[in-house]
């Protein structure tokens, strides 16, 4: 269901013990989601550990989320490797699960420059009918894709249709919504961010903290396009503790440890990751207590 709401879950993904994947936990999850707040779930991000999960784990993630939740939520496939071809290849593949569109990284480790970056998604545009959105996240990548190489993209390619900006660079942002046309969707990669992009033409969030506070970051979106900026405002400023706190060290290690303090079907990591020290989980049970999420 392709509708570009103001709330998109970066889900975690469940994992046993044994490493395996908790698809019938994942279902639960997005379905929970679903009632809480999200108008899409982003399946197998960062977020969702997608950098440890084969082709195949990710194929049936995708295959079963959209049959559980697709005709309620739009649901977003994260299909990007810093390997145009291998990505390209991996596309075509998930164009058969019932996802509706797909997020792409910029590519990490390899930096490209700009003309790079625009032939690679230029690249992906050209194999795929899907509606695509760019994944800008330098903190992660190592390299970055500047505001005029996404308008460019943006003009020259009708199905890349919106990006993710997790740059922390607001005049990008501005630059980027003001420079293309209005079915383009700015998405906040910031929980904390989201109340700025959206000031300057954003559309909404793709969200970690909406693990937790959905609810509250969709009635904060949603108050700010209403014209009710004072409300907004007044949300943003009480769950700027949540916002921020669930990113206490590396993600997803905080906000998967709220989750199964929570009681959601969480599940254990997987290598590198591992789980939050007794610190971080005192800290973290704290932060929900303050804004009473438990």
């Amino acid at each position: 269901m392709l509708t570009f709401g103001n709330v998109i879950t970066a889900m975690i993904t469940p994992f046993y013990e044994d490493g395996s994947v908790n698809y019938e936990g994942a279902v639960k999850l997005a379905q929970y989601y679903c009632e809480n707040g999200s108008d899409g779930i982003l399946v197998a991000g960062t977020t969702g550990e997608g950098a440890t999960m084969t082709e195949e784990e990710k194929l049936k993630l995708f295959t079963d989320i959209s049959a559980a939740v697709g005709d309620k939520v739009m649901v977003m496939a994260n299909v990007g490797t810093n390997n145009t071809a291998q990505t390209i290849e991996f596309m075509k593949k998930a164009e058969k699960t019932g996802v509706d569109c797909f997020l792409a990284i910029v590519p990490y480790y390899n930096k490209p420059n700009q003309d790079g970056c625009y032939a690679h998604f230029a690249a992906l545009a050209k194999a795929t009918d899907m509606p695509i959105l760019i994944y800008n996240v330098p903190g992660r990548t190592g390299g970055k894709i500047e505001a005029a190489t996404v308008v460019k993209l943006a003009h020259d390619f009708k199905n890349i249709v919106g990006i993710k900006e997790a740059s922390g660079d607001l005049n990008a942002a501005t630059t980027i919504a003001r420079d293309t046309d209005d079915d383009f969707y700015v998405y906040s990669g910031e929980d904390n961010l989201t109340l700025p992009i959206l000031s300057v033409g954003g559309c909404g969030v793709i969200s970690v903290a909406s693990h937790i506070i959905g609810k509250e970051m969709n009635e904060m979106v949603q108050a700010y396009k209403d014209g009710d900026i004072k409300k907004a405002m007044e949300l943003h400023q009480k769950y700027l503790p949540v916002m921020t706190g669930i990113f206490c060290t590396v993600n997803p290690t905080p906000i998967k440890a709220c989750c199964n303090m929570l009681g959601l079907p969480a599940g254990a990591f997987r290598l590198p990751m591992v789980d939050a020290s007794p610190k971080v989980k005192e800290f973290l049970t704290q932060m929900m207590k303050d804004a009473g999420v438990m």
